[in-house]
């Protein structure tokens, strides 16, 4: 199919200029890279990463002071008490992923 139609947008010129300095380094022209992007919501029907906030590290609880250790069981007191928790299995898993961490049960 004969490549015809025009993508105009605004954005953050050091963004831009970061982002095409990777894909020069992986030798792919921006025009190509949005293309791709635009097959990936196509083919996923949405896009093609997740979209939230990111998580904060996990604390090491070990390494924190008896007040710093009590906020931290306040905040997950809080939690439970307003009902944003969710199954360990299910905590351990983004765990792994969103930091790469092994050897979690």
């Amino acid at each position: 199919m004969a490549k015809s139609a025009s993508v105009y947008a605004r954005i953050d010129p050091a963004l831009k200029e970061q982002a095409e300095t990777i894909l020069s380094a992986l030798g792919i022209p921006t025009s190509n890279a949005i293309d791709m992007f635009f097959k990936q919501i196509v083919l996923k029907k949405g896009l093609p990463f997740e979209v939230r906030l990111p998580y904060e590290k996990p604390v090491c609880m070990g390494a924190l002071s008896e007040e710093e250790l009590n906020v931290e069981l306040e905040k997950g007191y809080a939690d439970i008490l307003s009902g944003r928790t969710k199954p360990a299995k299910q905590a351990f898993a983004e765990m792994r992923k969103d930091f790469n961490i092994c050897n979690l049960k």
